[in-house]
């Protein structure tokens, strides 16, 4: 039966026999099963793999939530307390500190990424903490040469809600022609301007201002 390419659950309920699996194992050790057999089998180890791979993904998808869900509401304690303008000009000047432009290299307020959060958190620090409307503020889009001007223009407006005379006229960077773009949601990098010198000083004052403070130096 074995050699015909029973299943040793099939061959117990032939022959109607309390015997231990690992016993008839032993017995059939040595005998050769047909290739359809192997097959089946090896299909059904793949199919089971399939499942605990998924059963395993799910598993810690679900983990990942709740660790995920117990660090947004310790984070909501700490931003209970961003109703501070001075805190949130130190928020904004770590923000700049990392992303702006420097006074020497461009004397207004200027900050890029390709990340909308920042983009958006940038404007609404700047409306917050000195008043600057989105009316006053310029856009500039970085991109590469297989985007389109107009669809980024387009996400970028929504994002930022600049109008559309707003924005600076650019080119593609010359440095991507002939090689695609990878990342399909890749939307450029979203430059703002404005005027505001003063105020590019006094962001660039506070990290160190900060840094002297915590360290006592």
């Amino acid at each position: 039966m074995r050699s015909q390419g029973k299943t040793y659950s099939e061959i117990l309920k032939v022959i109607k026999l309390d015997i231990p699996k690992s016993t008839i194992s032993g017995w059939c050790s040595n005998i050769e099963l047909p290739q359809w057999y192997q097959n089946k089998i090896d299909e059904l180890n793949k199919s089971s793999l399939t499942k605990a791979q998924k059963m395993s993904l799910v598993a810690n998808n679900a983990k990942r939530e709740r660790i995920i869900s117990e660090i947004v509401k310790e984070a909501k304690i700490i931003t209970k307390s961003l109703k501070d303008k001075n805190m949130l000009k130190v928020i904004l000047a770590i923000l700049y500190l990392g992303e702006g432009s420097k006074w020497k290299s461009h004397r207004g307020l200027s900050l890029g990424s390709s990340d909308p959060t920042i983009i958006k958190l940038y404007i609404s620090l700047l409306r917050l903490c000195y008043g600057i409307s989105v009316k006053s503020l310029r856009c500039r889009i970085s991109y590469r040469a297989d985007q389109s001007i107009n669809d980024l223009q387009k996400f970028w407006s929504h994002v930022t809600s600049i109008h559309a005379k707003n924005f600076y006229k650019t080119i593609p960077d010359p440095r991507t022609v002939g090689k695609p773009t990878r990342k399909k949601d890749y939307k450029g990098v979203c430059v703002i301007t404005c005027a505001g010198t003063h105020i590019q000083l006094e962001l660039q004052a506070i990290p160190d201002l900060v840094l002297k403070e915590i360290t006592g130096r």
